[in-house]
């Protein structure tokens, strides 16, 4: 529940004050960031030919021509939109400045060539060792930043104490960001019909100054021979893409719809 609080008028005695008959603003989803993750300097993962900063990129880049053909009343905000190395903080801080209503961060995931499969993760604290090095291996690219202990208030990605102090900072929006997450996951095992891992919950940087429901969005393991052709390749990336836009479009269509009447 949100309170609004305006200024206390006072009234003289005797006088009645008078309601508004303007009636409430309805919720609208206004403003939608998309980050591509890594990028530039920082190629992150990699398979046998595919880049992490190169996968997360065009498919982000499909999604936004999705939501900007088919919702004109939505702004789409790009992180990045070529192969450029953007700080961790910076797009937290793009996100701020336009006022967005969802942060949404795309990335691809490593391990043992066995594994496979997508996660969508949200702000939260680490329940596993496995959600810890996830969170710790995203965040380690803060190490290619100028003066990251200072920028980050002495975070260090290495560090697990850094990681837990602030998994909660984001529980204004976990609500929101979990939803959005357990429809992004809904999607991909339904109508993409992927292998699904789970929503789950970990610290990660570029979730963590954003203000606003986030997500960040591990569409496979590139270190797997059969998910990195998938991802690789152009019709992979397209559905991955649609399967994002359409619970876009649910979570969309909840939140304003649950603000009417």
């Amino acid at each position: 529940m949100v309170f609004f609080a305006g200024p206390s008028v006072a009234l003289a005695p005797g006088v009645v004050a008078h309601t508004s008959t303007v009636p409430p603003q309805k919720y609208r989803i206004r403003t939608v960031v998309l980050d591509a993750g890594h990028g530039g300097k920082d190629r992150g993962c990699a398979g046998t030919s595919a880049r992490e900063a190169q996968v997360a990129l065009k498919t982000v880049l499909e999604l936004g021509r999705l939501i900007e053909q088919n919702m004109p009343d939505v702004k789409v905000v790009y992180t990045r939109k070529t192969d450029v190395f953007v700080e961790l903080a910076d797009r937290a801080g793009i996100a701020n400045k336009h006022n967005a209503d969802l942060f949404i961060s795309v990335h691809c995931n490593s391990g043992p060539s066995v594994a496979y499969g997508t996660e969508v993760w949200t702000m939260g604290p680490h329940k596993t060792d496995a959600n810890l090095a996830v969170a710790k291996r995203e965040n380690a690219v803060i190490l290619q930043e100028d003066d990251y202990k200072e920028r980050y208030n002495g975070f260090d990605p290495r560090s697990p104490q850094s990681h837990i102090l602030f998994s909660l900072f984001q529980s204004a929006y976990m609500v929101n960001s979990i939803r959005f997450a357990q429809h992004i996951d809904a999607e991909f095992k339904t109508r993409v019909q992927r292998h699904s891992r789970g929503v789950k919950q970990a610290g990660f940087l570029v979730l963590w100054k954003t203000a606003m429901p986030s997500v960040l969005i591990e569409l496979g393991f590139l270190t797997n021979r059969n998910e990195e052709q998938y991802l690789n390749d152009k019709s992979g990336q397209s559905y991955m893409a649609s399967g994002i836009y359409r619970a876009f479009r649910t979570y969309r269509d909840e939140l304003e719809g649950t603000s009417e009447g």
